[in-house]
């Protein structure tokens, strides 16, 4: 079974500039069938509500280990998750939930974007273009694949990937990984007037 990784290309303290950036990397590839996801960490329950007003048909999941120990019986994957008319107005209620992931998954591109990158804030999120068919470049011993070829915009994260750093936000292109990916991201990057700027994300 092959494997996506992906390359950091841009790096930037305004999430505007990442999404505009974003959205030029993902006119290089084929997007007929291309989907947007997108995912955020919300640690407060205005936040909470903020983004349930503005995204009402979101997914709510919490990973509370609190909540999870009162029922350890509940399924394990996502714990405790609601949908956004499912969930709980009550202030008491949803602190006890925090923190909330809140999701959209394989929505039409185009159609959350703008309002997402509004909402994050200071919080970790991101957006994630999948079903991209890059093109193919035979020289750099690519073809495009659909299952890996996309773009993640990462907000308020470290150089990494791993660790919350709030006004640092990254662009990266999803490839296949091959022993060339690497030199592919560069080309991808490069149609762009960009560059892979460190190491890959996995």
């Amino acid at each position: 079974m092959s494997n996506g990784v992906s390359y950091p290309v841009f790096r930037t303290s305004d999430p505007a500039e990442a999404l505009t950036l974003a959205r030029r990397l993902l006119t290089l590839g084929e997007r007929e069938y291309a989907q947007v996801s997108v995912d955020v960490e919300l640690c407060t329950v205005a936040e909470v509500l903020r983004l349930r007003r503005a995204l009402p048909d979101a997914w709510f999941r919490t990973e509370n280990d609190d909540v999870w120990s009162k029922d350890p019986d509940e399924r394990t994957e996502l714990r405790f998750e609601f949908h956004a008319p499912e969930l709980s107005e009550d202030t008491d209620d949803l602190r006890l939930l925090l923190p909330l992931w809140a999701s959209m998954l394989d929505q039409p591109v185009g159609s959350v974007e703008d309002g997402f990158t509004a909402l994050v804030g200071a919080n970790y999120g991101l957006i994630r273009w999948d079903q991209v068919i890059w093109p193919e470049v035979p020289e750099l011993g690519y073809g495009g694949r659909v299952e890996h070829d996309g773009v993640t915009l990462v907000f308020n994260c470290d150089d990494a990937g791993t660790d919350q750093q709030v006004g640092t936000h990254t662009v990266c292109v999803n490839v296949q990984r091959t022993r060339d990916a690497q030199q592919y991201a560069v080309w991808l990057a490069e149609q762009v007037d960009r560059s892979v700027i460190g190491p890959p994300y996995t």
